[in-house]
């Protein structure tokens, strides 16, 4: 594959440079700017005065307006495309009788148009812009030639052109690893990275466009290792599906669900990059904010207040409210007096009951159904009433009474809590599902008196929020993203899965990387809580981002974490800096931080959680300044503090962790702790420093896998 590289970035002659493929390349690119910025200014023109009704659809449209502009904003320091296909024939040209062939796209983060309409750069997520992730010279669907640009800030500097089709093109087959042999793609998988996690639009490989092209009406559920790219991957399915079902998702909403605020201000700027400005993102936390948490459980508690069964125990509580009828309603209209008799209230009350519908919803058909038996004996005796008389019957204070009494409201953050507090109903709800031992681990010791008094954890917010759905239905959304998924509850899955319930999910995790105590255990059986046991497991093992020698370190705790998971493979050209030191102490420490923040690209000092503190003061008092995690931008400190706990998600070009046994011994258990070792070691992207003044892990000193 021929590289064209100038250095500098001029060629070595003007005349060649006014005239050569780089200035043509150039050329191109300085007017597709242009047609941009007129894209954007006519945008920006749209005069709306004469077009809209009244002041809210004026309000709407001024917003839609503002968002099409932001989407057309031109990044300076992004390329505005990245590669060229030319292909032999023409797209469609076979359709059309003599149409030409040959013709060439630029492929970018967005289309670009002329004055007229022509295309200056084709959107990647357009169909005519696959072959540059797919094609190759076994398969070179119709592409004669695939261009790379290499850029320095915004300004084009190089390309590279690889033959598919014709005499120079050589078949080769290989592992998905072995795809990556462009110079310029190595660069830009290796480019250092200061600030918030960048697209990796210009990098996706073929069996990641797989994924990121699947189809809107199935699920996926990705497992990769670190540095596969399952985020990228995710958020860039996300761009996609927008792109191939605009209107449907404008309509029913999409939703990135990561798992802390750090990860989500890391990711945040992916996806407005790639003109996409309307994707929501929250926590899980967020999704079940219906009380204020204040408390905490251990973690027994936690784990069998996340546990599915809790979902039944609900369900049993909330219906248990519901009596069958002992006496007669009697609505009297006039003079006429009408009775419903107890075994005709049974019935209803039963078939409401059996058509499994949300408690709330067959709480107000109830007084409906009620109305209309009254409206029977009513046409009976000869009258006509309409459903203007059974709407009045239905709000008789009687019939409302006989409602209140045979299917009464139910808030369900008090449901919650007297089943934590109430021994009695817990056991009676509880039975054949949770033992002895569970029912005292998820009861109160001190019983709040009230919903506002009571301290609720994490856990409890997401039963309020099963019991919620119970209630009435959770709306549900287009698509959702679930990322680091490995470390969720039974009960948060169904939590998720209920805001996509006639939607579609896109599941990302890695089960070696599972750092709670309920950490997944197959993806099976976590689909099947999301509701989703139809979707697809794709695996990513090709590794993009850690290096070499990095990865295959961190691969020793593997057979200890994860038997059954095969190591990541890293298809880095270059090792990466990496060093295990005996540490005499915090100037060791402070030193390989100064050592690393030598070099060009962001630095992570990933430390347990309890030693955080210490290294706050250590780093404040030797000068080193330093953010927390979520804090970093494109521009300032270069140096993060980051605790172990948080570290999950993030990457820094150079990583210092400290003290590998602290990391270890800060989780409740061994095999959760090497997990938590395992997630901070693989955060580099360009080099690790390993600093310990006390015995490593033993699992560490082990040959690495096969």
């Amino acid at each position: 594959m021929p590289a064209h590289v100038p250095e500098p970035a001029a060629p070595a002659t003007p005349a060649a440079d006014a005239t050569g493929p780089l200035a043509r390349e150039r050329a191109h690119l300085t007017a597709s700017r242009t047609a941009l910025r007129a894209m954007r200014e006519d945008v920006e023109a749209l005069d709306i005065r004469d077009v809209t009704a009244n002041w809210v659809n004026a309000q709407i449209l001024e917003r839609q307006i503002g968002d099409r502009v932001k989407a057309l904003a031109d990044l300076g320091h992004t390329p505005l495309f990245f590669g060229r296909l030319d292909y032999l024939h023409a797209p469609g040209a076979e359709d059309a009788e003599g149409a030409e062939g040959e013709e060439c796209f630029y492929i970018g983060r967005r289309h670009v148009h002329d004055a007229d309409g022509d295309p200056m750069v084709i959107d990647w997520r357009a169909p005519v812009s696959q072959p540059f992730y797919r094609a190759s010279r076994k398969e070179p669907m119709d592409v004669a030639l695939r261009r790379r640009f290499g850029y320095t800030g915004g300004d084009l500097t190089a390309y590279e052109d690889e033959h598919l089709s014709g005499p120079t093109a050589v078949a080769r087959s290989g592992s998905a690893g072995e795809a990556v042999t462009s110079r310029l793609l190595q660069q830009e998988i290796e480019r250092p990275r200061v600030g918030p996690m960048r697209d990796i639009v210009a990098t996706i490989q073929p069996e990641q466009d797989e994924i990121v092209r699947s189809g809107l009406a199935g699920s996926v559920c990705v497992q990769g290792g670190p540095g596969t790219g399952k985020t990228a991957v995710g958020l860039h399915r996300v761009a996609y599906l927008l792109y191939a079902h605009r209107e449907r998702l404008a309509r029913t909403g999409t939703l990135v669900v990561g798992p802390n605020r750090s990860f989500l201000h890391y990711i945040e700027q992916v996806l407005p990059a790639l003109g996409e400005l309307a994707v929501g993102q929250a926590t899980v936390d967020d999704l079940v904010a219906h009380v204020e948490v204040r408390g905490t459980d251990d973690a027994r508690t936690a784990l069998v207040k996340g546990d599915a069964r809790m979902a039944e125990v609900l369900r049993r509580a909330l219906y248990a409210h519901v009596t069958l009828p002992t006496e007669p309603v009697v609505v009297v209209r006039g003079s006429r007096r009408c009775r419903v008799a107890a075994y005709e209230l049974e019935e209803l009350v039963r078939q409401l009951l059996d058509r499994n519908i949300r408690y709330g919803a067959a709480r107000e058909a109830l007084p409906q159904r009620i109305a209309h038996a009254v409206l029977v004996q009513m046409e009976r005796a000869g009258e006509a009433p309409d459903d203007r008389v059974q709407d009045t019957v239905a709000r008789n204070g009687a019939v409302k009474a006989a409602v209140q009494t045979l299917w009464p409201a139910v808030d369900p953050a008090k449901l919650v809590l007297r089943l934590l507090a109430d021994p009695e109903f817990l056991a009676e709800h509880a039975a054949g599902l949770l033992d002895e031992d569970e029912q005292k681990a998820v009861l109160r010791a001190k019983p709040a008196r009230s919903v506002r008094s009571a301290k609720w954890s994490a856990a409890d917010a997401v039963l309020i929020d099963e019991a919620t759905d119970l209630i009435r239905r959770t709306p549900s959304l287009g698509h959702v993203v679930l990322d680091e998924a490995q470390d969720l509850s039974p009960m948060q899955y169904r939590a998720v899965g209920r805001r996509c319930t006639t939607g579609s999910v896109t599941v990302l995790g890695d089960l070696a990387q599972g750092t709670t105590p309920w950490a997944t255990r197959s993806w099976g059986e976590a689909l099947g809580h999301l509701g989703k046991r139809d979707a697809v497991v794709e695996e990513l093992t090709a590794g993009f981002r850690v290096p070499t020698d990095v990865i295959a370190y961190a691969s020793r705790l593997l057979p200890h974490i994860a038997p059954g998971l095969a190591p990541v493979a890293s298809v880095r050209d270059s090792p990466g800096l990496f060093a295990v030191r005996s540490s005499g102490g915090t100037d060791d420490v402070l030193a390989a931080c100064r050592e690393l923040l030598a070099h060009e690209g962001s630095v992570g000092l990933i430390a347990a959680d309890a030693r955080i503190p210490e290294w706050a003061k250590a780093l404040t008092g030797a000068g080193i300044g330093y953010v927390a995690p979520g804090e970093e931008t494109t521009y300032d400190t270069r140096l993060t503090l980051v605790p172990a706990s948080l570290a999950k998600g993030l990457e820094y070009d150079y990583v210092v962790l400290d003290e590998p046994r602290a990391v270890v011994d800060g989780e409740p258990d061994e095999r959760t702790g090497l997990r938590r070792l395992y997630v901070a070691l693989t955060r580099a992207v360009s080099g690790l420093v390993v600093t310990h003044a006390t015995p490593l892990p033993q699992q560490l000193l082990l040959p690495p896998p096969d």
